[in-house]
């Protein structure tokens, strides 16, 4: 079990040689090489202990051959310790606990942890069941062939269940918004479930964005494509969270809009705090 607060590692950082489990091959277009691949799934949590251990069970049923670790940000439900407990019987869940709490800061970390100990995919997904396990092979398959995989509610078979108008209304916009604004190309610039390479991210200065919450997953596509990164669309159908509450508040939304136009005037540059 792994428990850090790890720190960012300098671009092009090349992989570590580690014993990881190994998941299926990739062909590297720029490369011509193929290569195993040693995948983490990245989980952020605040107060999701009723279902964070069936959560890892379903991930393990459809990907055996990937390892995982559950950013918590100092969950008072005590989300952490069962996490602990499940990681000392198996060394692929691993731990970050912190005293922060934020979305973005979250995937910070995990990325982070990842690039720091050698793995080459890396995939985020809520702990909520909204992203369902069994579309990670569908992941790592269209990573076989793309820097950045999203799994989209609104490409063609996409779609949501359990939402209000209201909920849809206000992805809509958002999604709307950022494409107006950015020119960014894909249907869901919103989602949380997609999968990036190990070369992406070593490109991309995540640790430094200012966004928080849902405006930071559109700042990585910003700065993905920046990086002429290869970003493809696989569809999933969103089913809204069964257990605890929604972690989205106006504040959110409002930052949300602030970034997307921080971005589009041109404040979006690495090194601008």
């Amino acid at each position: 079990m792994s428990e850090l607060s790890p720190q960012p590692l300098p671009e092009n950082n090349p992989p570590s040689n580690n014993s990881k489990s190994q998941g299926p091959a990739r062909t590297d277009a720029a490369a011509g090489l193929s290569a195993p691949m040693n995948v983490l799934i990245i989980i952020p949590t605040y107060n999701e202990k009723e279902s964070i251990a069936d959560l890892i069970a379903a991930i393990r049923q459809s990907l055996v051959r990937a390892d995982i670790v559950i950013v918590d940000d100092n969950s008072p439900d005590g989300t952490a310790e069962i996490v602990r407990s499940l990681a000392e019987a198996d060394r692929t869940i691993h731990l970050i606990q912190r005293t922060e709490r934020g979305l973005g800061t979250a995937y910070a970390a995990g990325f982070n942890f990842g690039l720091q100990h050698g793995y080459d995919l890396f995939i985020t997904m809520d702990a909520d069941f909204s992203h369902d396990p069994a579309y990670l092979p569908k992941f790592i398959a269209a990573a076989g062939h793309s820097d950045v995989v999203i799994g989209s509610r609104y490409t063609r078979d996409g779609g949501t269940i359990n939402w209000g108008i209201r909920r849809i209304l206000l992805s809509w916009f958002a999604n709307q918004f950022a494409h107006l604004l950015l020119n960014l190309q894909s249907s869901d610039l919103t989602s949380g479930f997609r999968a990036y390479h190990r070369s992406v991210l070593q490109k991309i200065p995540f640790s430094s964005f200012r966004s928080q919450g849902y405006s930071y997953l559109v700042e990585m596509l910003f700065w993905a494509k920046k990086k002429a990164a290869a970003i493809l669309e696989i569809p999933i159908i969103f089913v809204d969270r069964r257990l605890g509450k929604s972690k989205i508040s106006k504040r959110e939304i409002y930052r949300g809009a602030w970034t997307l136009i921080r971005l589009r005037l041109g404040s979006g540059q690495q090194g601008k705090r």
